[in-house]
């Protein structure tokens, strides 16, 4: 388990002008459960493919379980994201890294971008933090040439106002879940980061299933096109094919001349669900009508007869106690039953010290209701 602790962010002035997600996108963050994202948390890998056909890269991307400390002393659960990609673009090499913490409801709370370009002795590397703080989102955007900062960047926005904000490590943990439900929101806009990270609106559609050969075996894909719409540039848009646990089989960039993919089918990650508890019918038992069920009881009712004739063979004092109960009972003849035997059976009980039977008429008797 990670455990991440942010630096303290200088407030700037905040960026106006922010555009507004669509209800439809709020509302589908909003319906994401954790036991959904449980199934989209794991590792994958895919190569870089040239127009050519030559291997000029790799990608990966991870998301694990996380523990996020916020100012050092309040720990919050969530996912950690982190994608990197290396390759070359014309001979010139390339690096891009993305590390986000990102809420159960998707919600990025730091984000950490690094890109860079190796030119010959002229490297260049481009460097955006975006962190929550006390109901703000501070980003800062650094340029670095030859280990030399030449420009720094820093706005905030009002977290009131980013509502539906998918940011790109959201995007990658989101991506998954709509692969595994197999739909995308209709109509719906979401809220993004442009190249300059300042904010824009982002849409997504499903472009429907569709045929892949990953190695000898042919799978069948969902295509998702995710568009990013800056105000002053032309969109971005991304083709992402998306086996059906969440697995990345392809990802194309629209003007770019390499394409991500798979080379071997991974294997597919399946949620258990429990089986529905069987109901059975109650039916009425006539035990005496069960040839099983009535042989039981005369073998038991045999077994406890023998028993006690074996008992009462054992102990002839019982006979003669019972005979003289029943001879005392027939002369007395009392109305109250119950109360004579528990008088004449009182003397014999190992709680009582002993004396004769029916002692004596003037003493009270315990058993008895006295007014």
């Amino acid at each position: 388990m990670q455990k991440k602790t942010s630096k303290d962010v200088i407030e700037e002035t905040p960026v106006q002008k922010i555009p507004a997600a669509s209800k439809g996108a709020v509302e589908f963050l909003s319906l994401i459960e954790a036991k959904e994202i449980k199934p989209c948390l794991f590792e994958e890998s895919l190569v870089a493919i040239s127009e050519s056909g030559q291997t000029v890269g790799t990608f990966s991307i991870s998301v694990e379980w996380a523990c996020y400390s916020l100012d050092g002393w309040q720990e919050e659960d969530c996912y950690l994201v982190r994608a990197s990609s290396k390759g070359t673009i014309d001979g010139i090499p390339c690096t891009t890294s993305i590390t986000g913490y990102i809420t159960k409801r998707l919600e990025t709370v730091e984000q950490h971008t690094k890109e860079s370009m190796r030119f010959k002795e002229h490297p260049v590397e481009t460097r955006t933090h975006v962190v929550k703080r006390q109901g703000q989102l501070f980003v800062s955007k650094t340029i670095v040439e030859r280990d030399e900062e030449i420009h720094v960047d820093t706005f905030s926005y009002k977290c009131a106002l980013l509502e539906g904000l998918v940011s790109e490590s959201a995007n990658l943990l989101m991506l998954r879940v709509m692969a595994r439900r197999q739909a995308v929101p209709q109509d719906a806009i979401f809220l993004s980061f442009d190249i300059d990270q300042h904010i824009c609106t982002s849409t997504y559609n499903a472009l429907g299933f569709q045929k892949q050969q990953v190695g000898k075996e042919e799978v069948e894909v969902f295509v998702i096109e995710r568009a990013v719409h800056p105000v002053d540039a032309v969109p971005l848009t991304w083709q992402f094919y998306l086996l059906s646990d969440g697995h990345l089989s392809r990802r194309v960039q629209v003007g770019s001349p390499a394409t991500m993919v798979i080379l071997q089918m991974p294997i597919l990650i399946d949620t258990d669900e429990p089986d529905p508890r069987p109901v059975f019918e109650k039916i009425p038992l006539d035990w005496e009508e069960d040839v099983e069920l009535y042989s039981r009881f005369l073998d038991r009712k045999e077994e406890l007869q023998a028993s006690h004739a074996t008992y009462v063979r054992h102990h002839p004092e019982l006979s003669a106690l019972l005979a003289d109960f029943l001879q005392l009972l027939l002369l007395r003849k009392p109305d109250d039953v119950v109360t004579f035997a528990a008088e004449f059976f009182a003397p014999f009980s190992a709680q009582n010290p002993p004396c004769r039977s029916f002692q004596s008429s003037d003493k009270p008797s315990p058993f008895r209701n006295h007014v």
